[in-house]
């Protein structure tokens, strides 16, 4: 490889120095400091929700993964499905204890006002239409075993979903629950800003 050649390659893995070349002190941090002051970090049931956010996948996944190398839940409960009825009763009640944990850490945060308009609130209907839609089209299509983790137990469907929702996104339960979580936050919100409003009018 020739100099020019060396030289060309280099740039091109190292466009612009990469993040050598960054001045950390011109970076302008204040729209970071707002949005922090927008979150009670002093809060437990803000931390509570964030801790059962990230646990509810990770248990369920891992709990999974050991039952896929090991059968060790079908040889506790003494076959595959009901070992697979089992931990789908789990990740229920967890995800049950989740949503409730979100709503009351929101109910306590601070409120942000570039909220308080109506196209939040329809916003949210719709981010939650869209998320229920692919939620029950994902169960619809995989059933009660291929949503919960079925083929980690060994119990595989006849062949692979490549129909709606699938065809459209990858992982569409995932990004259904998520689309559904994040219309919720904007729905209570913007219906707890206008309660405040239609009580301090009464007051006045």
């Amino acid at each position: 490889m020739n100099g020019a050649s060396a030289s060309l390659k280099k740039h091109q893995l190292d466009c612009c120095g990469g993040l050598n070349n960054v001045d950390y002190t011109q970076i302008d941090i204040s729209a970071m400091l707002h949005v922090l002051q927008l979150v009670d970090l002093s809060d437990s049931r803000f931390w509570g929700a964030v801790l059962l956010i990230i646990f509810n996948p990770l248990f369920w996944n891992v709990v999974a993964r050991w039952e896929h190398w090991t059968r060790g839940l079908s040889r506790l409960f003494g076959g595959p499905y009901v070992a697979l009825y089992f931990l789908a009763s789990l990740i229920i009640l967890l995800n049950v204890f989740r949503s409730h944990s979100i709503t009351e850490a929101m109910k306590v945060q601070p409120k942000w006002e570039l909220l308080d308009c109506p196209v939040v609130f329809c916003t949210g209907l719709v981010l939650m239409g869209l998320g229920s839609i692919f939620v029950l089209s994902s169960f619809y299509s995989l059933g009660f075993t291929g949503t919960f983790l079925g083929d980690h137990f060994g119990i595989l469907m006849e062949h692979r979903i490549t129909g709606f929702p699938f065809n459209v996104m990858d992982n569409p339960m995932y990004w259904g629950s998520t689309a559904n979580y994040l219309g919720l936050a904007l729905i209570p919100f913007t219906e707890a800003i206008y309660r405040e409003k239609a009580y301090h009018c009464k007051s006045q």
